[in-house]
This record gives structure tokens, C-alpha cells and sequence, in this order.
């Protein structure tokens, strides 16, 4: 007799990811790798969600996210592990400004996500008074932080608004294309939230103690890195990693229903009926909401009331004889507070290396548009969006040359927020996905929008699948069968 592991009649169990963004690529590279049969469902043409590149003059671009927090290791690690290692990219420069009160005002150094550990630290970008504010919280009595907080208010009501309306909240925009009053502290910048209960709900000593840690771990390296030729390759490249570890993925496969059988899962896609043992949703939660309407209510419930914000990246191609008014730097990041269309601008071709090698002779930036209760800024047409970038450019820089090219490429819905209260939700929404046999969660609506934080949701969600089940496959003729 066989032993279990090779006899003709074992069967290996099958896991199906939904949604083929980095989490849910994460997820299949995961379990593939780790000897799961493997089925991944991507609605769309494409996979990569928010990761995209393309072209512009010719030349190569990031037409979504171009950059990974390399101080957190599961997107630097995965790139690695698919075959990218060696074009791993640190920027050629990290050198910003603030364009605030009509001038580009340098980025300053020593602030965790904009909130400062000493009031000097931005002289120059704070009017005198809003720096003189910030000295006085020692005379305020001490914050009681509860379960959580917006960001924006408890640092006005410690630091004075003017920190948050010129630096606080253009940084947060950057990230989550949010509103600093509504994020949440405990899950926009954990560290700080801690620290600063530790210290009593003193915010300097907060930072302080944030900064401390951060030394004593004597971090080294870039704060963050890209990709030569785009961190939109980056998905392709994990797919191909899924599939030469046996895994399978199907593109323009959307699923239209999931329910839990006495058998496993059934995920109805336009084309079949699929069975498995394990599912893992790496959806937006609007799509994660409408799957587990029945199999899952509560989830469904929590996961219908996360909100996204939309924006749009105009990426802009100059001929770089005609740029030199352009300041040195990576760009510039523009405050809610000062009524601009744009709210950051990135110039690519400073910014890395691969940009400015590929694209001889031409200068590529881009801008973003759009935040969280701004959305009608996205009604507008192509050309009004680039005549508007073009114009704050223009006032910003002194750039007046027209560009040979331009793209706009928006993202509808493209960013979850995180309000005050998030992590609890996302707590009651994991704590109901897990009462079901195999099923998890993953992606940007739980742990962190950024890549690392989503490449980790979605290894966290095949981990615990893979120690929920037997779903190792014994031999390899029994993983394709």
C-alpha cells in the first residue's frame, strides 16, 4: 500500500485567491512557494491594481505607486525573491520642499509624519508664532489618548493647527489622500501613538522617545526604494514567480459569488464553479462586502462602511533644455490650506536614476490630484487637469515650457481611509472572516496602504491559511492534476 502522500486517489487542497493587486500576488507567491495548490482570480485585463507602468515620449514610468518603504521588509523581500534583487533602485535624491505661503520652502528634518521634536525644526516653514505654539505644550495638561484619536486634532490641540495645515497634513495626503482631521493616530502612525501614551500624552516626548527607538535600531540604507524600469514590474514578476512554483492565474475572471459548502468554498466565476478549501480575499472592501453578504454578514456589514478616496497622477514629459528653472530635489508637497489644484509634485527624473538614464534628452515629473472630499476635482477633463498642474507648476517653480507629452491617470476609489476607530473595525471584521473554516482577508483596507503593508497583509493571510488545513500537496503530479 502507498503511503497517504503518494497514493493515486490523495488530493491536495486548493486555496483560490480573489484579486490580483500585490496583496492577493502575495498571497498566491506565499502559498505556492509553500507547496499549496494554488488558483488566483483577477477581474480585471491586468494584475498589479495600484501598481502600473507605462509610457510616456517613449520612455518607461510609473503610472501609479513608485516607491516601497524599504525600513519595512516584506516588499524589498519579495522583490528579491523574484528575481528583481538587482534592480532594486534607492532615489538619487530625498531632498523636498513644501510649496506654502507662495514659496518652496524646504522639507524639515527631524519630525515623525510632520509632528516635530523640537519646535526649531521648522523655523522657515511656520510662521514665528506657529513655532512659538508648539513650545507651549508644556503648559497644557496631560492628553488623555483613549482607544484612539484623529491625527489633525490631537496634534493642533498639543502643537497648534498651523503644524497640522502645513506639514502634517500634506504628508498624511500623501500617503492616504486623506484628511488629517479624520485619520486615525493608532493607525496612521502606530509608534507615535504608543509612545506618546507612554509618555503621559506629552507629543514631544513622544516623538522624542519615537526618534530614541529609531536610533537605538541603527538603521542604515535607504528610507525607501524603487524599481529599474518601475515598481509596476514588480507584479509581473511575482506572477511569473506563481506560476513556475505550479501555482495558476486567470485574468478577466471576475467572481460572482462565494458561499461555504459542506465541501469546502465554491467561488462562481462567469465561466465556472470552482471548488477549495481555502479562500483568501485580497479585494477592495466594497467587493469583499458584497461577496460575503450572506456567507459572512457582520464582515459585510463593517466592510461596506470603509470609505476610499480617488485621485489622479498627471505624469508630464519636458524636454530638459527647457526645465532649468526647476529647484534641485525630489519635488514638492503643496497643504490643503493653500487652495492649490495639486497637492504634491514629484520630479521623476531627479528623483531616480533609471528615469533620467531611459529618457534622454527629456525631463519627467508628475503631480497628484485629489484627496478625500475633493472628488469633484476628478470631473474635470484631461486637459483641464494638466492646464491646472501646469499652472501651479508654473507659480510654484517658474516652469513655463509646454510639454511634449502629458498622461492622467486616475484612480477612482483607488485609496482606503483609515478613520478613527479603523483598527477596530478591522478587528471585527477578522474576527467574523475567521469564525469560517479557511477564509481570510488581505490588502490595503486592513494593515496599511502602503506596498510592504499590503505584501504583508497578504503573507499574513496565506500563513494562517496554510496552518488552518492540510492543504501541502504530497507529490507533484498531485499538485497539477
Amino acid at each position: 500500500m502507498l503511503p497517504t502522500s503518494e497514493h493515486p486517489r490523495a488530493r491536495a487542497g486548493r486555496v483560490v485567491v480573489i484579486g490580483g493587486g500585490i496583496a492577493g500576488l502575495a498571497a498566491a507567491h506565499r502559498l505556492a512557494t509553500s507547496g499549496v495548490r494554488v488558483t488566483l482570480l483577477e477581474g480585471a485585463a491586468r494584475l498589479g491594481g495600484k501598481l502600473l507602468t507605462g509610457e510616456i515620449a517613449g520612455a518607461p514610468v510609473d503610472l501609479g505607486a513608485e516607491s516601497m518603504l524599504a525600513r519595512r521588509p516584506e516588499a524589498v523581500a519579495l522583490a528579491r525573491a523574484v528575481g528583481l534583487g538587482d534592480r532594486l533602485r534607492a532615489p538619487a535624491t530625498t531632498t523636498a520642499s513644501v510649496w506654502t505661503r507662495d514659496a518652496l520652502r524646504p522639507m524639515p528634518q527631524g519630525h515623525v509624519m510632520g509632528v516635530p521634536g523640537n519646535p526649531e525644526a521648522l523655523s522657515g516653514l511656520l510662521s514665528a508664532e506657529g513655532v512659538a505654539r508648539i513650545g507651549r505644550e508644556r503648559e497644557l495638561p496631560p492628553a488623555e489618548l483613549g482607544e484612539d484619536v484623529a491625527v489633525g486634532t490631537f496634534v493642533a490641540d498639543r502643537l497648534g493647527r498651523e503644524v497640522v495645515d502645513r506639514l502634517v497634513e500634506p504628508l498624511l495626503g500623501g500617503v492616504y489622500a486623506g484628511d488629517a482631521y479624520r485619520i486615525s493616530l493608532r493607525a496612521a502612525v502606530p509608534a507615535l501613538f504608543d509612545a506618546t501614551r507612554a509618555a503621559g500624552g506629552n507629543l514631544l516626548d513622544g516623538v522624542r522617545e519615537v526618534q530614541r527607538r529609531a536610533a537605538e535600531r541603527h538603521e542604515t540604507g535607504p528610507v525607501f526604494m524603487g524599481l529599474d524600469g518601475g515598481v509596476g514590474t514588480l507584479p509581473a514578476a511575482v506572477a511569473a514567480a506563481v506560476r513556475a512554483a505550479g501555482g495558476e492565474i486567470l485574468t478577466e475572471t471576475p467572481v460572482l459569488g462565494l458561499t461555504r459548502g459542506t465541501d469546502g468554498w465554491r467561488i462562481r466565476t462567469g465561466a465556472a464553479e470552482l471548488t477549495a478549501d481555502g479562500v483568501v480575499l485580497a479585494t477592495p472592501a466594497w467587493s469583499a462586502s458584497v461577496l460575503l453578504t450572506d456567507t459572512a454578514p457582520a464582515a459585510s456589514a463593517e466592510l461596506a462602511r470603509v470609505e476610499y478616496a480617488s485621485m489622479a497622477l498627471v505624469t508630464l514629459a519636458f524636454r530638459a533644455a527647457d526645465t532649468a528653472a526647476l529647484p534641485a530635489g525630489s519635488g514638492f508637497l503643496v497643504p490643503p490650506v493653500d487652495g492649490r489644484t495639486i497637492k504634491a509634485s514629484t520630479f521623476s527624473a531627479h528623483k531616480w536614476g533609471w528615469v533620467a538614464d531611459r529618457a534622454p534628452g527629456l525631463f519627467l515629473l508628475r503631480t497628484s490630484v485629489g484627496r478625500y472630499g475633493e472628488e469633484k476635482q476628478l470631473d474635470r477633463e484631461d486637459d483641464e487637469l494638466v492646464a491646472a498642474s501646469l499652472g501651479d507648476l508654473a507659480e510654484a517653480t517658474g516652469l513655463t515650457a509646454r510639454p511634449v507629452a502629458a498622461d492622467v491617470t486616475r484612480w477612482i476609489d483607488g485609496l482606503p481611509q483609515y478613520p478613527v476607530g479603523h483598527l477596530a473595525r478591522v478587528a471585527r471584521i477578522r474576527d467574523a472572516v475567521a469564525a469560517l473554516p479557511g477564509l481570510r482577508v488581505c490588502g490595503a483596507a486592513y494593515d496599511g496602504v502602503g506596498i510592504p503593508a499590503c505584501v504583508g497583509s497578504g503573507q499574513r493571510a496565506a500563513d494562517e491559511i496554510i496552518a488552518t488545513g492540510p492543504l501541502v500537496r504530497g507529490t507533484v503530479r498531485e499538485g497539477r492534476e
